[in-house]
């Protein structure tokens, strides 16, 4: 065998050798970038799902978020050690708190309470955050930012976190503004507390009524049977006054009684035409001047009232006037009785004044004008006129008032567009 084949044969093998010994080293590389490549892809898989995690974790934070924005509820939380409470910008602009600074000292928050309700926050949320109480409920009143009005709020707070030994670390809550709920709460209770004072004045009326009609009525049957045996002129004159006098107490009440029932189904037909004040208010003089002369008062046209001639309904002003008239007449013991009319802007305003013994405070304004009120419960009436002279006045798109003080009189006043 040639040297030259000698050679070839120890490099091929030498070669086979170098090749076998590559590919023993290559197998471990190849095992390791798989290991690699499979932990990269676990990794990669793992992180996949945490981003999922993640995003789904942020829209259902969005979704919280709008919830929240939905029900008007701003979230916020509470660092215990350091006293502070965070919340976002939209916490403080939806309150209306923006004097109390994001990351404020719980101090800082409770002094935009009101005094009557400070305290009581200030020690409920001391106690939460000392871990005495679970949670705290509270509604409350705070100053507006500028402090120009005042706002209805309610929080709610729980103790979010806590430490091994059960202290708290952590206490979230939200916040709301419950004006609108405390009006309706508020609404809702005059409502019941309306319709409780109704039901109580209606009963009085029901009983009220029953003496108002039973009276008369006795009088008149009483009287006329008297009347019929009576041979005495003079005293015969006498009962057959007081028979009227009872006959027309009795159609007062009745028509009263009317009038009422006729606002309560819609008011009537309207009848306006020109006509003018000073004719209106001579001709309700001339119908009471009598009743005025027995008991010895004044009943005139004020020198102040002006000659207007307003375009409204005569007959329902006349109802108005009249029932002033005879209140004041009733009322008053000596002096007089004035009636004027004059414009008060861009509205007629028709007024009875009288020198009677006034009216308590607590009875001015609306009160008066309610059904059923009876400033004397001993005097003679059903409590409805003055309601229907208020129902009149609306009908015309006008009000009623009076003003008055005890022992000093009244003037009471009908307002209505004057056109």
């Amino acid at each position: 065998m040639s040297m030259i084949e000698i050679l070839s044969l120890v490099s091929l093998s030498e070669l086979m050798r170098l090749d076998m010994l590559f590919w023993v080293a290559l197998v471990p590389l190849l095992a390791l970038s798989i290991l690699i490549l499979m932990a990269q892809h676990r990794q990669f898989l793992k992180l996949k799902k945490e981003l999922m995690l993640l995003k789904k974790a942020k829209r259902r934070a969005v979704e919280y978020d709008l919830v929240l924005k939905a029900m008007k509820l701003c979230a916020w939380h509470i660092d215990v050690q350091a006293r502070t409470i965070t919340y976002d910008s939209d916490y403080r602009d939806s309150l209306d708190i923006q004097t109390v600074p994001p990351n404020s000292d719980v101090e800082v928050f409770c002094s935009t309470l009101l005094p009557e309700y400070k305290e009581q926050i200030k020690k409920k949320m001391m106690e939460l955050l000392e871990g005495r109480i679970d949670q705290v409920h509270e509604q409350y009143v705070f100053s507006s930012a500028n402090g120009d009005r005042t706002n209805w709020g309610e929080l709610y707070a729980i103790i979010d976190k806590r430490d091994a030994d059960g202290k708290p670390l952590s206490v979230v809550g939200t916040s709301r503004l419950i004006d609108k709920q405390k009006k309706i709460e508020q609404d809702l209770m005059d409502a019941l507390n309306k319709a409780e004072e109704s039901d109580r004045l209606k009963t009085a009326f029901l009983a009220n009524i029953s003496h108002e009609v039973r009276t008369p009525l006795n009088a008149i049957v009483g009287f006329s049977d008297v009347l019929t045996e009576c041979q005495d002129e003079e005293e015969r004159a006498q009962l057959v006054t007081l028979i009227k006098e009872n006959n027309a107490r009795l159609l007062r009440l009745f028509d009263d009684m009317v009038n009422m029932s006729k606002l309560e189904a819609g008011g009537g037909t309207i009848k306006k035409g020109r006509f003018k004040m000073e004719e209106l208010l001579r001709e309700v003089i001339r119908t009471y001047r009598m009743q005025a002369n027995e008991k010895r008062l004044g009943l005139e046209v004020d020198e102040s009232s002006e000659d207007l001639e307003p375009y409204s309904d005569r007959q329902r002003l006349s109802q108005i006037i009249c029932q002033y008239v005879d209140n004041a007449i009733k009322f008053t013991s000596e002096g007089g009785v004035t009636l004027g009319c004059n414009l008060q802007r861009s509205n007629l305003r028709i007024w009875v004044r009288d020198t009677g013994k006034g009216i308590a405070s607590e009875f001015c304004g609306d009160k008066i004008f309610e059904r059923f009120v009876k400033i004397d419960e001993f005097e003679q009436g059903t409590g409805l006129g003055l309601s229907i002279c208020r129902s009149l006045a609306v009908t015309l798109g006008g009000k009623v008032g009076v003003e008055s003080k005890l022992g000093k009189g009244s003037v009471f006043w009908v307002e209505v567009p004057f056109e």
